[in-house]
């Protein structure tokens, strides 16, 4: 058997998916070398089996939605979705699951790649593996090693289920032949967003919430919509139920689900969207002190806290900090560029070494004066502290649409905030007429106090397009009456923004 190589970079990075790839590019701009370790493909989940193809999924029923609201169009639309069509685009998107353009990319970026399994094996130390666990090299960093491992579905703990071969979001966005029927266990963003495709597609759905609405983190008015959108679909939305055992039904492929009514559900195939779990587990994150299966906790620039010396690293899902792609590739960004700060540009205990090692770790680094620390302090504190709370925006590509960022009423008043709270339709809007009869509604969450948007809320079809307004409101703290002064174009549903502004007193 041969013997593993040995490799030494200045930066380790474990992952190569988004928030992978931003890191490690990042991190080589002032001069390092960085290896980016992956077993799988390069571009991570978002980019074969989740953001890109889920939408992939989407877009054509969204379409035809869109069609059949508009008088003059409508008659045009003589059938439902072409599925044969529908994967055959998802599969032009994910690149047939080939990952060689990615790969040319970070090659040219002058990162290294490192196929196979990175495992942690000491302070500064990726063991990586092939597919049959055989050790296939070791690679050191000199300065830092970062996970961007992201994040696996859970599996609830119900008898037979792990026996009924279940699928996760990947089967569900890979799929080569859909199934007549499907039973979708959880009223999250996946859940929805899934029984809206195969509806879409035509399937039978059934989606089983264990809770009392969907898509429990948001506003209640969107989870009522959508659950209303799906029931337009045919999906059969059962809220308050739990499945409490499964099994195969006997002399037959299919699944039945024992519920916790006394019940029981038979479907084709069972996906199962019950949450995310950090990607920590089989990682030797035990060699350094830490918890396997919990998420790596770090401060805000990246570092993880619980390791000494500072050359350990993570960003994205891992972190229990950014659920999605956008959060975590900025989380990536900024942890990178303080890499390449530190320990970077020749000198890597000089001027930007030490201006970013006075920001990221205090009194760390030498070399910078007082100013330079200070304001790269800033720009760490402002930048992953915005992206973790207020500013970090949210879609849900169901039908109708949902876009929101920032706190729900709940959470304002939770964290003790003075509220107001403004409830407008879009139908108020003369652009709302060319979307159909039911154009959804808008909600602007205000800080009484100091009279500035601290969440938004829209529900209606394209609504997503809408959002980044929002998002520079509630993270640039705009006072209302600054937003008053900018008009929106008439006829458009952006007019919202005037129809909420003027609910709200201005």
């Amino acid at each position: 058997m041969a013997q593993p190589t040995e490799e030494t970079y200045d930066v380790v990075v474990i992952g190569a998916g988004a928030v992978g790839e931003n890191v490690a590019d990042r991190a080589s701009r002032t001069g390092l070398s960085v290896a980016v370790v992956e077993q799988a493909l390069v571009g991570g989940e978002c980019s074969y089996w989740a953001c890109m193809p889920s939408k992939a999924l989407l877009r054509p029923g969204a379409a035809l939605a869109a069609a059949t609201a508009v008088r003059g169009a409508a008659g045009a639309v003589t059938g439902g979705v072409d599925v044969a069509a529908t994967l055959a685009t998802r599969d032009a998107i994910v690149h047939g699951w080939d990952d060689g353009s990615q790969v040319d990319w970070l090659e040219g970026a002058g990162l290294h790649l490192v196929r196979g399994r990175g495992r942690l094996a000491g302070p500064r130390r990726v063991e990586v593996a092939d597919d049959d666990g055989v050790l296939r090299a070791v690679v050191h960093a000199r300065h830092a090693v970062v996970v961007a491992t992201g994040s696996a579905p859970t599996v609830p703990d119900v008898p037979g289920l792990a026996e009924v071969d279940p699928w996760t979001s990947r089967d569900a966005t890979a799929v080569r032949d859909v199934p007549g029927s499907l039973a979708v266990v959880g009223g999250g963003v996946v859940g929805a967003e899934m029984a809206t495709a195969y509806a879409d597609m035509g399937a039978r759905v059934t989606l089983l919430v264990r809770g009392d609405r969907l898509l429990p983190g948001l506003e209640p008015f969107a989870g009522e919509a959508v659950a209303e959108g799906l029931a337009a679909l045919g999906v059969d939305v059962r809220l308050r139920t739990q499945v409490v055992r499964a099994a195969r039904v006997p002399g037959d492929s299919r699944v039945r689900l024992h519920l916790g009514d006394g019940g029981s559900l038979e479907a084709d195939r069972v996906l199962l969207a019950t949450g995310r779990r950090p990607r920590t587990v089989d990682l030797g994150v035990e060699t350094v002190g830490l918890a396997p299966g919990a998420p790596l906790e770090t401060d805000d620039a990246g570092r993880v806290t619980a390791v000494a010396d500072g050359w350990l690293w993570a960003a994205g899902d891992v972190t229990g900090r950014a659920h999605t792609t956008h959060q975590g590739k900025h989380h990536a960004r900024r942890t990178g560029d303080v890499i390449a700060a530190r320990f970077g540009g020749g000198d890597a205990d000089g001027a930007a070494g030490g201006a970013a090692g006075g920001g990221a770790d205090g009194a760390a680094g030498g070399g910078a004066d007082g100013a330079a620390e200070a304001a790269l302090g800033d720009a760490l504190a402002e930048g992953p502290r915005l992206a973790d709370g207020a500013g970090a925006p949210q879609v849900v590509f169901t039908r109708p649409e949902v876009a929101a960022v920032g706190l729900t009423e709940e959470a304002a008043r939770r964290a003790g905030r003075e509220v107001r709270v403004v409830d407008v339709p879009f139908a108020s809007t003369g652009g709302a007429t060319v979307f159909g009869d039911d154009a959804g509604a808008a909600r602007l969450v205000v800080d009484a106090d100091r009279e500035v948007l601290v969440g938004a809320t829209f529900v209606g079809p394209e609504v997503a397009e809408m959002l980044h307004a929002a998002t520079i409101a509630v993270v640039g703290e705009v006072p209302l009456r600054r937003l008053w002064q900018a008009v929106p174009p008439y006829p458009t549903r952006s007019e919202i923004w005037l129809r909420l502004l003027e609910a709200y007193g201005l």
